[in-house]
């Protein structure tokens, strides 16, 4: 039963019956219970009028709550008298403990007094092992500090430093802060910085001293690393030689190849020429001891002290490097340049090796700075003293050599395109001062010219003059002694723009550029074209005074025509370009205005020989009474000296330039025929001297047909046509229908070659001298009156178009 339920039963008998009021109580029951606020029930109350209901209910609730509290007292109590009870029977068995355990204890001691006496021995004896052990232990501990000093002083005595830092770290290390003996300590305190500071300054002379070494072990180097590029370079050079050779041979003649078989030479001959001289490993890399500097790089590292050796190789190389750049002014370029550029390559070489195999000494990047540093160096004294070279020869020495550079830094991962486009840049220089010392061998060449056909007696002359630039016209070896029908200036010309074509190739290859030939057929153009082509014009219009000389000079003009398609094929093999793709090219002879100035020399003398037997004109009778049977005088002399030339032309000439000179003579004898005719001189003539003209041109092309074996069927046709002025002033003048040449359409067919002036002056002429001619024959008035008429209707017509 609950405290509430109790309340409820014993203050029912108080309570109305009424419903409100037993809620009432109830809550305020609840409300006491909790330890609630009252104050809602009081002030209830108090608004009802009912505060005594609260007190009576207030006073139940405590009544009933003391009867609770005394029925808890009593428990309380018995529990209380139980507890005593308890208490005085455990003191009793405390009693009993404590007597027992007070027996016990002098049973105890009685016994453990010989057992502790024995314990102090023991304590005492343990106590003194000890002592005896730590003084083992320390003898022991400076036994042991005493033999690493000992073998750190041996190492030192041996200069084995890095085993006696090793030594020196254990002691500092291990031993230093456990030694017992304190001067012993003090002393190792004191020495071992000694030790570090001695060992420091003996690996750095020691890397002083390899700094002094390797300079001048890295010029031997880097001339070795050169010599092996240029003995590649030529290897390469004699394959590319045998290849041209045999494609040479192939294009000539399938079936007549030749075969061979050729030993391979082997690639490590000169590296092991090299490595018995100590300079080269079996595999191809030099040897050189780098044994200081790794051991240098060893201590310092052990020393902690890598961050600062690490700089001081780079400043100290890097100052090596920039000492390497000092030209000296004393000693020419040309004689120190070798040198010069060794020692870069060898440097490199050093710094390559050093890179890959030291262990972080130098790094990627610091050798990427020195090269660019380098570089720029480098540029900077190439350019100022390839300003100053003013000899081709030197500028293709030093550019060869530092193409060697590059070549063989490039196998080293360099990049070294910015040295080549130093030689890509003085590149016009060079071809500048090669052409004017071409120029100048040619003026030598010309001035010692005879303009004599060269004479071999000897086949190995003919195959140094003629066959070596295919100027042969057969492949039949002649007879010797053998006379050739050019002169000894075109082989000694084609010698000079060989040699031209070769030191420019050289120049140009292996310069980074790889299709070259198109730059060099602009500079083997521009020595032929320009140097060549006008060496020959000023000798043709300095030196050239006779026939002889001036034919020997217009035949040379062939040859020097095949020397040049075989120097453009020699350029072409030289710069790698197969010859199928020179033989597509069309270019124009570059001799061309050397060759039209010879011919045209050649042409005003012969026509300064024709023009003196050509005064003979002079002679002839203007008003003969009969035309001459066999021409005039003049044309006789004419055409045996045409004859003569013909026939001494035909042994010196190409045919085709003996037609052009032949076609010239005859063209010029036509304009003197003409000439005559309109000349001042001649007032009148009449038909039968035109008559004798008439017989002369048909002498002239009779000398034409004679010739007709030395040409192609179509050739004297055309040269017939040179003497087409003449020949249709003469029919013009014989026709019965003279105005016919006033019909443009017969003009064009028939008189294509006169002009109207000149016709209009001989007609008026002819005119004059026809008056007396038609009167005397009166049987044929009618026609002559005809022909007269028309020639009449030509020359007014003629004079009203003026």
């Amino acid at each position: 039963m609950t405290y509430a339920t109790r309340i409820r039963r014993r203050v029912a008998p108080y309570v109305s019956g009424d419903y409100a009021e037993k809620q009432e109580q109830h809550l305020l029951s609840s409300a006491v219970c909790n330890n609630e606020d009252l104050g809602p029930f009081i002030r209830k109350v108090f608004a009802t009028g009912k505060p005594d209901w609260l007190l009576y209910q207030l006073r139940n609730f405590s009544r009933s709550k003391e009867s609770e509290i005394e029925d808890i007292c009593k428990a309380h109590y018995q529990d209380f008298i139980l507890a005593v009870d308890d208490l005085r029977s455990l003191l009793s068995d405390a009693d009993s403990l404590k007597s027992s355990i007070h027996h016990s204890n002098s049973t105890v001691q009685s016994v453990a007094v010989p057992l502790l006496s024995s314990l102090h021995s023991l304590i005492e004896a343990r106590n003194i092992s000890v002592n005896i052990k730590l003084a083992f232990n320390s003898v022991l501990s400076c036994v042991k500090v005493m033999d690493f000093c000992s073998r750190a002083n041996l190492h030192l005595s041996g200069n084995n430093f890095y085993m006696a830092l090793k030594c020196v770290d254990a002691i500092e290390g291990e031993f230093l802060d456990k030694i017992p003996s304190l001067t012993l300590q003090k002393m190792l305190q004191r020495k071992i910085p000694e030790i570090r500071s001695y060992i420091e300054r003996k690996v750095s002379k020691e890397f002083g001293d390899w700094l002094v070494q390797i300079r001048a072990v890295s010029r031997h180097i880097g001339q070795l690393a050169i010599r092996q590029a240029s003995a590649a370079r030529q290897r390469e050079e004699d394959l590319r030689i045998r290849q041209r050779e045999a494609e040479e041979q192939s294009r000539l003649s399938v079936r007549d190849c030749v075969y061979s078989l050729q030993e391979e030479e082997d690639d490590d001959g000169v590296l092991n020429s090299g490595a018995e001289a100590g300079s080269n490993s079996d595999n191809g890399e030099f040897v050189f001891d780098l044994t200081q500097l790794y051991r240098a790089y060893h201590i310092h590292r052990t020393l902690g002290l890598e961050d600062r050796f690490k700089q001081c190789y780079f400043e100290n190389r890097k100052l090596q490097m920039i000492s390497d750049f000092q030209v000296s002014s004393i000693t020419p370029f040309i004689e120190s340049h070798q040198t010069f550029l060794a020692q870069i390559a060898g440097f490199f070489i050093v710094e390559d090796r050093i890179m890959r195999t030291s262990g972080g000494l130098i790094s990627k990047l610091d050798v990427e700075n020195l090269w660019e540093t380098a570089v720029g160096k480098i540029r900077s004294v190439l350019e100022d003293q390839f300003s100053k070279i003013q000899i081709a020869s030197h500028l293709l020495l030093i550019k060869d050599y530092v193409s060697l550079l590059g070549v063989t830094l490039r196998s080293y991962g360099y990049p070294v395109d910015a040295l080549l486009d130093v030689l890509r840049k003085h590149r016009d220089k060079y071809h500048v001062l090669l052409l004017s010392d071409c120029q100048k061998q040619i003026a030598d060449v010309l001035s010692a010219e005879k303009f004599e056909q060269m004479l071999m007696k000897k086949e190995y002359e003919y195959s140094m003059n003629v066959l070596s630039f295919q100027l042969q016209t057969t492949d039949i070896v002649p007879a010797f002694p053998y006379v050739a029908p050019f002169s000894s200036t075109v082989p000694d010309c084609c010698r000079i723009v060989r040699s031209f074509i070769e030191d420019s190739v050289s120049f140009m290859s292996y310069g980074g550029q790889l299709d070259f030939y198109d730059v060099e057929e602009r500079y083997l153009d521009r020595l032929l074209s320009d140097v060549l082509d006008g060496a020959l014009r000023r000798i043709i219009n300095t030196y050239v005074h006779g026939v002889s000389q001036a034919m020997q000079v217009a035949a040379n003009m062939e040859y020097f025509e095949r020397a040049c398609d075989f120097l453009f094929h020699h350029a072409a093999q030289l710069s790698g370009l197969p010859a199928r793709m020179v033989d597509r090219r069309r270019r124009q002879f570059p001799l061309q205005r050397a060759r039209d100035a010879a011919e045209e020399v050649l042409s005003g003398l012969l026509r300064t020989k024709v023009d003196g037997f050509m005064m003979l004109i002079e002679n002839i009778n203007w008003m003969a009474d009969e035309p001459p049977q066999s021409g005039n005088e003049y044309v006789n002399e004419v055409i045996i000296y045409l004859e003569t030339v013909a026939s001494t032309a035909q042994q010196v000439l190409p045919i085709y330039v003996l037609k052009r000179v032949l076609q010239n003579l005859l063209s010029h004898i036509s304009e003197k025929i003409v000439g005559a005719l309109n000349s001042d001189t001649v007032k009148r003539f009449n038909v039968n001297s035109l008559m004798g003209f008439d017989v002369d041109i048909r002498l002239l092309e009779s000398f034409v047909d004679n010739q007709a074996s030395l040409f192609s069927s179509a050739e004297p046709s055309e040269m017939k046509d040179a003497l087409s002025e003449g020949r249709q002033m003469i029919n013009l003048l014989l026709s019965d229908h003279p105005e016919n040449f006033l019909n443009p359409v017969i003009r064009e067919s028939s008189y294509s070659a006169l002009d109207h002036r000149k016709v209009l002056t001989i007609s008026e002429k002819f005119k004059d001298a026809s008056d007396g001619l038609f009167s005397s024959f009166g049987t044929r008035g009618s026609r002559q009156n005809l022909k007269r008429r028309s020639l009449d209707i030509l020359i007014k017509r003629l004079k009203a178009a003026n």
